[in-house]
């Protein structure tokens, strides 16, 4: 049977934050455009309160996770949601998968977020395939792994010294993912990232949001540890891949909503900037600066003289300095990332280094100063500098504060300094071999074929 039939039934399952939702959309895209049947699964919160529409690509449905009429705001502590969420995920997932087959259209294969290791005894308790899917790299995944399995050992050693785990560059401390570096941080979180690996042997596919020529050591490495690894990404509308699709511009669920009249601003404003000349700022839908910081940074950017886009959500507005208006700079609390980035007028990204901002950046060819925040972006921001070599990794203060006089430094060193042709030049090379990825025999694409042909011969008895 060709890749072109109609009866395989995806379930995808998403932890609910942007970061993880996105990723996991497009992936159902591209099984969609090869001929599966997707259907999403989100938190009831998280549906009803974005009310997306099922389409030809993608039908939704819902799971709980005990929070129905609040989400995570909802509950007591993390530890108490993800608790919650493992219960009443459990039971509803179930339900889910049984109603399916009443209704005479069976799942035949689930996708679930590494987040919800509880789903695979769901799925295989039902006899039906089983995929994990890792929204973060092959680099952070593996830390993870090597902690689970001893190799690395917490705290980590003394932060003067390199660590060196393998397949990996050599990490400093600092380089590590935020809760592994200081592990009594988020305790619950690091928790639930460690426990993405114990029975990961159990499921029949791992999926990872990432490029195999992006990091093609680090890939390899995470073979060894388990079922057949797939890297699938970029996850990125495919507009963007081949400009084949004027529908497929943008993401399909947005946790947060622009408002047209910025969006419309945005645009004309961009038109009217020079080729490369705006630094693009953001840093994400879940990262948090302090009072002292959005000073700096305000000021770091006003004293750089270039103009520049900077993206201030409606709940972190009140720490800009009182009466911010600059005269080079607009400040939205939201913006459509990939339309912005992919303007000749941006000349670099200001980011937090979030794993989907920095595919973004490096599929878009976007030089990128990194200012990494908290879990894997730390790792994501050494990539940046000193992997991929596109760009500059803030230096924080002992204070933890990043002064104006380093924001304006680095911005200065990406956009014209002695290495700013280099880091466009390596940016543009990225670019080709992140899109050429999920172009037509390109490493990605291929992934997602063997993926959907694998569970065809596994549901499907050959005749």
């Amino acid at each position: 049977m060709g890749l072109e039939g109609k009866n395989l039934h995806v379930l995808v399952l998403t932890y609910p934050t942007q970061g993880h939702v996105n990723p996991m959309l497009q992936f159902c895209k591209s099984l969609s455009s090869k001929g599966v049947d997707t259907t999403v699964a989100v938190t009831k919160f998280i549906f009803n309160t974005f009310k997306p529409k099922s389409g030809a690509s993608i039908q939704w449905d819902t799971i709980s996770d005990g929070f129905d009429d609040g989400g995570f705001s909802a509950a007591a502590s993390i530890e108490d949601y993800l608790e919650t969420m493992k219960k009443a995920g459990s039971k509803t997932l179930a339900e889910l998968i049984k109603r399916h087959q009443d209704q005479g259209h069976p799942i035949d294969a689930v996708v679930y977020d590494a987040l919800m290791p509880w789903a695979l005894d769901i799925t295989k308790g039902f006899g039906l395939a089983a995929a994990t899917f890792f929204t973060m790299p092959c680099s952070v995944n593996l830390i993870y792994y090597y902690v689970d399995r001893g190799l690395l050992r917490l705290p980590v050693p003394d932060a003067s010294y390199p660590v060196n785990l393998p397949s990996l560059p050599p990490l400093m401390p600092p380089d590590m993912p935020s809760f592994i570096y200081v592990p009594d941080s988020y305790p619950q979180y690091l928790y639930l990232l460690l426990n993405q690996m114990p029975n990961i042997q159990g499921a029949d596919y791992i999926l990872v949001n990432s490029v195999h020529e992006f990091e093609p050591l680090e890939t390899d490495e995470m073979s060894k540890i388990g079922p057949t690894l797939l890297t699938i990404g970029p996850t990125i509308p495919s507009y963007y891949i081949d400009k084949a699709k004027e529908n497929d511009k943008k993401y399909e669920l947005d946790l947060f909503q622009i408002e047209p009249k910025e969006a419309s601003l945005t645009r004309t404003w961009l038109k009217t900037k020079p080729k490369g000349s705006v630094i693009y700022v953001s840093f994400g839908s879940m990262a948090k600066l302090n009072t002292t910081q959005m000073a700096e940074l305000a000021m770091g950017l006003v004293e750089s003289n270039y103009y520049f886009i900077w993206v201030v959500r409606a709940s972190e507005e009140e720490k800009l300095p009182k009466g911010f208006a600059p005269e080079k700079g607009l400040i939205l609390k939201w913006s459509s990332q990939l339309e912005v980035l992919s303007n000749e007028a941006i000349g670099s990204f200001f980011t937090h280094s979030g794993w989907n901002s920095t595919l973004e950046s490096l599929c878009l060819g976007v030089p990128m100063v990194a200012m990494p925040q908290w879990t894997d972006q730390p790792t994501t921001g050494k990539y940046v500098a000193d992997v991929w070599k596109v760009g500059v990794r803030v230096k924080v203060g002992e204070d933890g504060i990043v002064g104006k006089d380093e924001i304006k430094a680095c911005v200065k060193a990406v956009m014209e300094g002695e290495r700013a042709i280099e880091f466009k030049q390596n940016a543009l090379k990225w670019k080709q071999l992140g899109l050429g990825a999920l172009r037509k025999g390109g490493s990605s694409s291929k992934h997602i074929d063997e993926f959907i042909s694998g569970l065809r011969d596994k549901i499907i008895p050959s005749v």
